[in-house]
């Protein structure tokens, strides 16, 4: 919703300013046609020889997450911790071989089928259960388990970020060419040097167009886009961060409400739920998946 208003300002107070001050958009509608299709073509051609296949697949995707916000929602970090709790639990009452079956076999799991939208993200899902493979290795030095989960968790922030890092690139070429636009402009002007002043001064506006909309493209849209992207991947990192704590917490022997209310400060504040709250989630939770 945000985006969308911020589009109609953006539109509102360029254009309105500029027919306040008595502009007249004949030169600007000629043109974009013609502007738009060298600018925006060329950046698209750019931005294709800068990424993979999986690169473009992904900032295609992120567009429509700039729109949608992140997709972890208070609910959902509620879930995450009382799925938690309830392995941290298990672990504690009937030690790490009670959680084999369940790790291996993720979806035919009563612990984890109770959080469909947690099961659906491969990469926590992943996370969670290799995490605790390692523990049945014998592998419980907390700080080497925290070392490797910190490299996990930075190896898929920097894959996350590729979408974001491209869209920034497309918005740092698009002034640029604007310029080349403008400049074949000019030079479709000067090879009409002999047309009146009244006709070179349209020409000449027309060329300047593409200097215009290759600055507004890209400080206007494509620019805050590509910040509103990667604020996303950056919120959407907290949800990972909790898991890290709290397996962490886990293995320096805490209980398992108190790793739980650890990995609960990694919670951003505006959807992080009170310990009443999680309080009262815990004593829901059935004693069989417990």
């Amino acid at each position: 919703m945000f985006v969308i208003i911020g589009i109609v300002i953006v539109f509102a107070m360029v254009f309105g300013g500029y027919t306040w001050a008595g502009g007249k958009f004949d030169v600007i509608l000629h043109s974009l046609p013609y502007e738009l299709t060298m600018i925006m073509g060329a950046a698209v051609g750019a931005f294709v020889i800068s990424n993979s296949l999986s690169g473009i697949k992904g900032t295609m995707g992120g567009f429509g997450k700039v729109f949608a916000g992140p997709k972890w929602k208070a609910k959902d970090y509620e879930d995450l911790l009382c799925l938690l709790f309830t392995i941290t639990k298990t672990i504690k009452s009937k030690g790490l071989i009670a959680m084999e079956q369940h790790i291996e076999n993720p979806k035919d799991s009563n612990i984890f089928k109770r959080y469909p939208k947690v099961l659906k993200d491969h990469f926590a899902i992943d996370f969670i259960c290799d995490t605790i493979r390692m523990m049945t290795m014998s592998m419980e030095d907390p700080h080497q388990v925290e070392t490797h989960m910190e490299k996990q968790l930075e190896k898929h922030h920097h894959e996350a970020l590729v979408p974001a890092h491209a869209l920034q690139n497309m918005a740092d070429g698009l002034p640029a060419l604007g310029i080349v636009a403008a400049v074949l402009g000019v030079i479709k002007t000067m090879s009409a040097i002999t047309e009146p002043p009244e006709v070179l001064g349209g020409m000449i506006g027309g060329a300047l167009v593409g200097t215009f909309l290759g600055v507004f493209i890209a400080y206007g849209f494509i620019g805050p886009m590509a910040s509103r992207l990667k604020a996303i991947y950056d919120e959407e990192g907290f949800y990972y961060h909790v898991i890290r704590d709290i397996l962490v917490a886990h293995l320096h022997g805490n209980a398992a409400q108190v790793s739980v209310e650890i990995g609960r400060g990694s919670v951003p504040s505006e959807l992080q739920p009170s310990f009443g709250e999680m309080e009262k989630a815990f004593s829901v939770i059935p004693a069989e998946a417990a």
